[in-house]
């Protein structure tokens, strides 16, 4: 059984691997026997990360990219390929802005939307043009709770996740037959620097805290195991799947 969820032999990027979530998930995909492709949207800001997975005796490498530029996402994309063939694409890399709608600048809709969105279908598009004349990849996206609900005071980032779980059934629907799998990670309330407002909200933290059936915020490391299976053998005939990793959220 636990073939079933090796990733030996395969190389995986992972956008927003300096920390959180995707720092968790390279680490995850490593200790499953990937190489690992770390990107930070700073030089030398997965180094880290990095070096951590090196610790534990795995295999990484650091790469660096702005994801709200694209002629940067492509070159990353380049760079990545000419460390050899990529098997497995993680979409984790993102970014939030808070403001009422009425106030919320054009500006920093247009930077969630390049950085969330745009990226990831940049990076899809390069990295699954080279799957598909395999007939073999993975590319999991990473969605959210906000993927199904509107959110408050940050319109761009709900249409940014809304978006993403369209792009991941998109892309299944055009690649599922040739042997590439899309599918999404929908995170529930995460203890990461994008959440980090919310839990110093003493009332938006206990009314979050009252909904998650499982009593408390996700750990980064609670990703795990759902990112492994998804980049792996065992979830083959999965696909334009969106799996929430919520605590029971979505069941209240």
């Amino acid at each position: 059984m636990s073939a079933l969820f090796s990733l030996r032999g395969q190389r995986a990027l992972v956008t927003g691997a300096s920390r959180g979530l995707g720092k968790a998930i390279a680490q995850a995909l490593a200790q499953a026997g990937a190489s690992v492709i770390c990107c930070s949207s700073q030089l030398d800001g997965a180094n880290k990360t990095v070096a951590e997975i090196q610790a534990q005796g795995g295999q990484a490498t650091a790469l660096a990219a702005d994801l709200s530029d694209l002629e940067q996402v492509r070159s990353l994309a380049q760079q990545a390929l000419a460390l050899g063939q990529v098997d497995i694409l993680v979409n984790c890399g993102g970014t939030i802005f808070r403001a009422p709608a009425v106030d919320y600048p054009m500006q920093e809709w247009q930077n969630v939307m390049r950085v969330n969105l745009d990226s990831a279908f940049l990076l899809s598009q390069l990295l699954g043009a080279e799957m598909l004349k395999r007939g073999q990849g993975k590319i999991i996206n990473i969605a959210s709770m906000l993927s199904y609900s509107g959110g408050i005071t940050v319109p761009a980032y709900t249409a940014s996740k809304h978006a993403i779980t369209g792009l991941t059934k998109a892309l299944a629907n055009e690649w599922a037959g040739a042997g590439v799998n899309i599918n999404a990670i929908a995170p529930g309330y995460f203890r990461t620097d994008n959440t980090f407002a919310l839990q110093q909200d003493q009332v938006r933290n206990q009314a979050i805290l009252a909904r998650i059936p499982s009593g408390r915020w996700g750990e980064p490391e609670d990703l795990a195991g759902a990112a492994v299976f998804l980049a792996s053998g065992a979830s083959n005939y999965v696909n334009g799947h969106v799996l929430a990793v919520d605590g029971g959220w979505l069941a209240r």
